[in-house]
């Protein structure tokens, strides 16, 4: 009887609920996404289901489908395990970090366009970095040394 009391999820909002809600949809900020699903999984409410579901099947990086995915199953939900996207994430992703590109002086470094990137296109970036992970940085770089400018 205690073992299923401990897997049991709590069928009321978590009073941090609206924090929570908030948190689930920053989309400049997957860790978190991460963090409010992980708080809202203990729950099984229509509400925090729904939130659950959504960043399922929309959110760009993986690390937080897959984990709204374990959630939605540990409280019993059927759901299709999400599948990798390959190739852009966002839309336009080399034609953004060309113009980021352009946008800096000639002799402009590395580290001058990470920078521009995370400044002006938080959202990009932070996509980029939960999908890439230790790879982000020579993802970037590489972007950055292929990207051409007249």
């Amino acid at each position: 009887m205690d073992r299923l009391r401990k897997n049991e999820s709590k069928t009321e909002l978590p009073a941090n609920f609206n924090e929570l809600k908030k948190s689930i949809n920053r989309t400049s900020n997957w860790r978190e996404r991460l963090d409010a699903i992980e708080d809202l999984g203990q729950y099984k409410s229509r509400e925090t289901i729904e939130l659950l579901k959504y960043r399922l099947t929309g959110d760009p990086v993986y690390k937080v489908q897959e984990a709204a995915y374990r959630k939605l199953i540990a409280l019993g939900e059927q759901v299709t395990k999400p599948e990798r996207k390959n190739g852009e994430l966002i839309k336009d992703t080399k034609k953004i970090l060309l113009r980021l590109k352009k946008s800096l002086p000639a002799n402009h470094s590395y580290e001058d366009f990470k920078e521009k990137v995370k400044k002006v296109r938080l959202d990009l970036y932070d996509v980029y970095e939960g999908e890439k992970g230790t790879d982000f940085d020579k993802w970037l770089k590489e972007k950055w040394d292929t990207l051409l400018t007249r």
